[in-house]
C-alpha cells in the first residue's frame, strides 16, 4: 500500500510539469494561430479598404464615363441626324446637280443647235440678202423696163393712135378712092358703052366729026388750061403733104408709104378727074356734035386718037390705082403685123411686169418669214440665255449649299475629333481603369486559395478573350470598312466631275463618321466591358465576404474550442470576438452605409441627369428651331439678340417671352426633382470682344454680360416665380469666345447667354 501510494504520487509529480509544458505549447500555438488570424484579418480588411475605395472610385470615374457616354450618345445621335440631314441635303443637291447638269448640257445642245440653226439662219439670211439684192437690182431693171416698156407702149399707144387715125384717114381716103374707082369704071363702062355706040355711029357720022375738028382741037386748048388748073392744086396738095410730114415727123418711117399711096392716089383722082372732066366734055362735045350732025373724018380721027389718049390714061389709072390698092393691103398687113408685135410686145412687157411683180412678191414674203424665223430665233436665243443664266444661278446656289454642306462637314469633323479626344481619354481611363483592376487582383491573390486565383484568372482570361474577340471582330469590322471605302473610292474614281467629289468628300465624312461610331460603339464596348470588370470585381468581393464569413464562422469555432481550454482563456477570446464583432458590425454597418450613400449619390447623379435631360429636351422641343438658340452640349445658348437690345442689359418683350418658356418648363422639372438633389440653373453672360466706350451705362463688356445674366435672374425672380436659391448669375465678358475669329458672324455667336442645369 505504501508502495503502491509512493508510486502514484511520484507519478503525479511527473505528470503535472508535462502538463503544464503541453499547455504553455498550445497556449503558444494559440498565440500564433490568433497572432497570424489578426494580421490576416488586419491585411484583409486594409485590402478591403483599399479596395471599397478604388470601388467608390471606379464608380465614380464610371459615372463620370456613364454621363460621357451618355453625352457622347446625344453627340452621336445628332451627328447621325446632321449625317442624315447631310445625306438628304446631298442628295438632294446630287440630284439637283445631276438635273442641273442634264439642264445645262440639254441647253448646251439646245445652244448649239440654236448657234447652228442660227448659222444656218445667218446663211440663208445671207442668201436670201444676196437675192434680195439680186431681185432688187432684177426689179430696178425691171421697173427700169417697165419705165421702158410703158414709154415704149405709150409710144406705141401714140404710134397707134396716129395709126389708127392714119389708118382710118387713109380708110377712109381709100373708100373715096374705092368710090371714085367705081365711079370711074362706071364711067369708064358707060364710056367703052358710049364709045362702041359712037364707033358703031362714027361711021355715020364722020362728016360730023371733021366738022367738029375745030372746035374739038379748042377743047383741047381747054383741057390744057384745066390740066394746068389741076397740076396747080395737085403742087398744093404735095406742099400740104409737106406740112403733113413736118406735122407727123414722129409717124414719118410708116406714113411714108400711105403718103405715097396717097400721092398716087391723087395722082390718079387728079387723072380721073381730068379723065372725068375730059370724058365730059367728049361726051358734051359728041352730043353736039351728034346734035349738029357734023360727021367729019378729021373730027373722028381726032376723036379716036383722044381716045385712044384717054383709054391709055384709063388703063395707066387702072394699074395705078391696083398698084395702090396692093400698096394699101400691104400697108394693112404691115400695120396689122406691127399692132400685132406692138400688142406681144406689150403683153410680153406686162408678163414680164407681172412675173417681176410676183418675184418681187415672193422676195418680200420670203423677207418677212427670214424676218419672222430671225426674231423667232432671237427670242429662242433669248430665252435660252435667261434659262441658262437661271441655270448659272441654281448652279451658284448648289455651290454655296455645297460650301455650307463643306463648312457643316467641317464642324462635323470637328466634332468627330474631339469625340476622338473623349474617346481616347476613355481609353486611358478604362486602361488605368484595368491597372486598378489588375492591382486589385493582385491585392485580392493574398486572401484567396489557389483555385480561387485560378478561377479568378480563368474568368479575367475569358473576359479578356471576349474583348480580343471583340476588338478582333471590331478590327475585321474596320478592316470591312475600310475595304469598303477603298472599293468606293475605287468605284468614285470614273466619277470625277464637281458634284462626285462633293459627294466623295462627305462618303469620306461619312465613312469618317461611320468610324466614330465604331469607335464609340468600341468604347461602349469596352465600357460595357468594363461594367463586366466591375460585376466581377463585385462578383470577387462578395466572394471574399464569403471567405470571411467562413472565417469568422472558423473563428467561432476557435473561439468554442478555446472557451474549453480555459475561463480566462475563453473570457480572453470572448472579449476579443466581442470586440472584433463589434468593429466588424462597424465596418459592415459603415460600408452599407457608404454603399447606401454611394447608391444614393448614383441615384440622385442619375436623377439629375434625367431630368437635365428632360429640361433640356423640353427646352430643345420648344426652343431648338428658333432661330439664335442653339444647344451646346449641356448648356442651352441663347444669342443676345433674341434677349437685349444692343448694348443694354433690360430685356427685350422677345426676351421675356423666351425666358418665361425657360422659366415654364423649369417650374414643370422642378415639381419632380426630389428635395435631396441641390440642382441650380446658372445663368452665365459672354460678350464680344469689342470694347465699350466707357461712356454709357457699363464702363466694359464685363460688367456687361453680369448686368445681363443678373436682369435674366431678377426677371425669373421677380415675374416668374423661381426661387432665388436655385438661381446664379454669373458674367464672363468677352474672355470665354466660342469663336475666335475675327468677323461679324463670330462676333454674333459669341454676344451669348448661356443657361446650364447643375448641381450646386
Amino acid at each position: 500500500m505504501a508502495l503502491s501510494r509512493r508510486t502514484g504520487q511520484r507519478f503525479q509529480g511527473s505528470i503535472w510539469p508535462g502538463f503544464v509544458d503541453a499547455m504553455t505549447g498550445l497556449l503558444l500555438v494559440l498565440m500564433f494561430v490568433l497572432t497570424m488570424f489578426m494580421v490576416m484579418q488586419f491585411v484583409l480588411r486594409e485590402t478591403i479598404t483599399g479596395q471599397e475605395s478604388e470601388l467608390d472610385d471606379l464608380g465614380q470615374e464610371i459615372a463620370a464615363l456613364a454621363q460621357a457616354l451618355g453625352l457622347e450618345r446625344d453627340r452621336s445621335e445628332r451627328l447621325e441626324n446632321d449625317l442624315g440631314t447631310l445625306n438628304a441635303t446631298l442628295d438632294d443637291a446630287t440630284t439637283r446637280a445631276e438635273a442641273q447638269s442634264a439642264l445645262i448640257a440639254s441647253l448646251q445642245q439646245e445652244r448649239a443647235d440654236q448657234d447652228s440653226a442660227l448659222s444656218a439662219a445667218q446663211a440663208q439670211i445671207t442668201s436670201f440678202e444676196a437675192q434680195v439684192a439680186s431681185l432688187l437690182s432684177q426689179r430696178e431693171d425691171a421697173l427700169g423696163n417697165v419705165a421702158a416698156l410703158e414709154q415704149a407702149q405709150a409710144e406705141l399707144l401714140s404710134e397707134k393712135e396716129a395709126l389708127d387715125l392714119a389708118l382710118a384717114t387713109a380708110r377712109s381716103e381709100i373708100d373715096e378712092q374705092v368710090e371714085a374707082a367705081r365711079l370711074a369704071a362706071a364711067q369708064r363702062e358707060a364710056m367703052d358703052a358710049l364709045i362702041a355706040d359712037l364707033r358703031a355711029k362714027g361711021e355715020d357720022k364722020d362728016a360730023v366729026i371733021s366738022a367738029r375738028a375745030l372746035e374739038l382741037a379748042e377743047l383741047q386748048e381747054a383741057l390744057s388750061a384745066e390740066e394746068k388748073a389741076r397740076l396747080l392744086e395737085a403742087e398744093a396738095a404735095k406742099a400740104l403733104r409737106a406740112r403733113l410730114e413736118t406735122a407727123d415727123a414722129e409717124l414719118t418711117a410708116m406714113t411714108l408709104t400711105l403718103e405715097a399711096e396717097r400721092k398716087a392716089a391723087e395722082d390718079t383722082l387728079t387723072l380721073l378727074a381730068a379723065a372725068r372732066s375730059a370724058s365730059g366734055d367728049l361726051t358734051a362735045q359728041l352730043a353736039a356734035a351728034v346734035s349738029s350732025g357734023q360727021d367729019t373724018d378729021a373730027a373722028k380721027a381726032a376723036v379716036e386718037k383722044e381716045l385712044a389718049q384717054v383709054l391709055t390714061q384709063l388703063a395707066m389709072a387702072r394699074s395705078d390705082l391696083d398698084a395702090a390698092r396692093e400698096k394699101q393691103e400691104l400697108t394693112e398687113v404691115s400695120k396689122l403685123t406691127a399692132e400685132e408685135e406692138a400688142a406681144e410686145r406689150i403683153a410680153a412687157l406686162r408678163a414680164a411686169q407681172a412675173v417681176a411683180e410676183a418675184l418681187l412678191a415672193e422676195t418680200n414674203a420670203n423677207l418677212e418669214t427670214v424676218t419672222a424665223t430671225s426674231t423667232q430665233t432671237n427670242s429662242a436665243l433669248t430665252s435660252a440665255e435667261g434659262q441658262l443664266a437661271e441655270t448659272r444661278a441654281q448652279l451658284s446656289q448648289t455651290t454655296r449649299q455645297l460650301s455650307r454642306a463643306e463648312a457643316e462637314l467641317a464642324e462635323i469633323v470637328l466634332v468627330q475629333e474631339k469625340s476622338a479626344e473623349i474617346i481616347a481619354a476613355l481609353t486611358s481611363e478604362l486602361a488605368r481603369t484595368r491597372d486598378d483592376l489588375a492591382q486589385a487582383e493582385a491585392n485580392l491573390t493574398v486572401a484567396m486559395d489557389d483555385s480561387e486565383i485560378e478561377q479568378t484568372l480563368a474568368a479575367a482570361l475569358a473576359a479578356r478573350t471576349s474583348v480580343e474577340l471583340e476588338r478582333e471582330e471590331i478590327q475585321r469590322q474596320l478592316a470591312a470598312a475600310l475595304a469598303a471605302k477603298l472599293a468606293a473610292e475605287q468605284q468614285a474614281e470614273t466619277r470625277l466631275d464637281d458634284a462626285t467629289q462633293q459627294a466623295i468628300l462627305l462618303a469620306a465624312a461619312r465613312d469618317e463618321l461611320v468610324q466614330e461610331q465604331e469607335r464609340t460603339s468600341q468604347a461602349q464596348l469596352q465600357t460595357e466591358a468594363l461594367n463586366q470588370q466591375v460585376a466581377a470585381l463585385r462578383a470577387q468581393l462578395s466572394s471574399l465576404q464569403a471567405i470571411l464569413d467562413e472565417a469568422k464562422i472558423q473563428d467561432d469555432a476557435s473561439q468554442v474550442q478555446l472557451q474549453n481550454l480555459g475561463s480566462e482563456l475563453n473570457a480572453a477570446l470572448a472579449r476579443v470576438a466581442a470586440d472584433e464583432r463589434k468593429r466588424r458590425e462597424l465596418e459592415e454597418a459603415e460600408r452599407k452605409r457608404l454603399e447606401v450613400e454611394a447608391l444614393a449619390l448614383q441615384e440622385q447623379t442619375k436623377d439629375l441627369e434625367r431630368y437635365r435631360s428632360e429640361f433640356f429636351g423640353r427646352l430643345r422641343d420648344v426652343l431648338g428651331r428658333q432661330d439664335g438658340v442653339r444647344i451646346e452640349g449641356d448648356r442651352f445658348v441663347f444669342s443676345s439678340e433674341v434677349l437685349f437690345p444692343p448694348g443694354r442689359a433690360a430685356l427685350s418683350p422677345e426676351g421675356r417671352g423666351e425666358v418665361a418658356k425657360v422659366a415654364s418648363i423649369l417650374l414643370a422639372v422642378a415639381d419632380d426633382i426630389p428635395d435631396g438633389i441641390d440642382w441650380i440653373i446658372r445663368v452665365d453672360g459672354h460678350t464680344d470682344n469689342v470694347p465699350l466706350s466707357g461712356l454709357g451705362e457699363f464702363a466694359d463688356n464685363w460688367e456687361l454680360s453680369q448686368a445681363r445674366a443678373l436682369s435674366v435672374v431678377k426677371y425669373m425672380v421677380n415675374f416668374l416665380g423661381i426661387q432665388p436659391t436655385r438661381l446664379a448669375a454669373n458674367g464672363f465678358g468677352q474672355f470665354q469666345p466660342v469663336n475666335l475669329e475675327d468677323s461679324d458672324e463670330a462676333r454674333a455667336q459669341n454676344r451669348r447667354i448661356e443657361l446650364k442645369f447643375t448641381e450646386k
